[in-house]
């Protein structure tokens, strides 16, 4: 518990930490819980039955385990296939890989009728992702930002393997008022863009002489183009 508040401090990781802190109370001793109110119904020994039941459940659980977490501190990591439909003994991480690098997915639009090499393009912001490079990184937990948690994935993979994000394109294109108030800044308040895109750049802070020089908390480099222009 100790721990997961010390991320509450540093992160910004959504409700995961409290639902793991959750998770973590029935492990605390009684004497840490005395000053709840409590009703227990009486104690009654349990059944010899009852209890050889516990003691073959547990060793069973106990041998199962054993191949899990050999695999967890091996260097070559695999899904324990085996062992996932019993929800009893599979390992699990929230986290199980970490990218070195921040890719980020950057949605344009323009109100011109014909797409030319001049063509002026508008950025899309959203309420917690990199964007903007003078803003400074948002806290945001204990509450989750959804569409923002699902483009850093986007942003991993080509688009086909999300449909999702298409979709996103159209409703941008009409001015959908539910999706635009997923979003921080419209660069379309009166009319909706003729045309929308989405480019790839990578994100690094800037350092702290940087960011005293420049006003920016981020950088950018250009990766190319995620999705091509796109209108109705």
């Amino acid at each position: 518990i100790a721990f997961q508040l010390a991320l509450i401090v540093s992160g910004n990781l959504s409700w995961l930490n409290w639902l793991t802190i959750v998770l973590a109370i029935p492990t605390l001793h009684n004497r840490w819980l005395s000053w709840l109110p409590a009703s227990l119904p009486p104690q009654r020994d349990a059944h010899f039955v009852h209890r050889a039941a516990i003691y073959v459940l547990a060793a069973v659980v106990g041998i199962l385990s054993v191949a899990p977490m050999l695999n967890m501190l091996s260097s070559n990591q695999l899904m324990n296939s085996s062992f996932e439909p019993l929800h009893l003994v599979n390992t699990y991480g929230a986290f199980g890989s970490i990218t070195r690098t921040r890719d980020e997915i950057v949605i344009e639009g323009t109100a011109d009728p014909v797409i030319t090499e001049g063509t002026v393009w508008r950025e899309y912001e959203f309420k917690g992702k990199p964007g903007d490079l003078s803003r400074m990184p948002p806290q945001v937990a204990p509450y989750h930002l959804r569409l923002d948690w699902l483009m850093w994935f986007a942003a991993m993979s080509a688009p086909s393997e999300h449909p999702w994000f298409e979709a996103l394109l159209e409703k941008l294109l009409d001015a959908d008022p539910a999706v635009l108030s997923l979003l921080r800044v419209n660069p379309f308040p009166d009319r909706p863009p003729r045309y929308v895109r989405a480019r790839l750049y990578r994100y690094s802070f800037t350092t702290p002489e940087e960011r005293a020089r420049t006003g920016q908390w981020w950088r950018r480099d250009a990766e190319g183009l995620y999705f091509p222009a796109v209108g109705r």
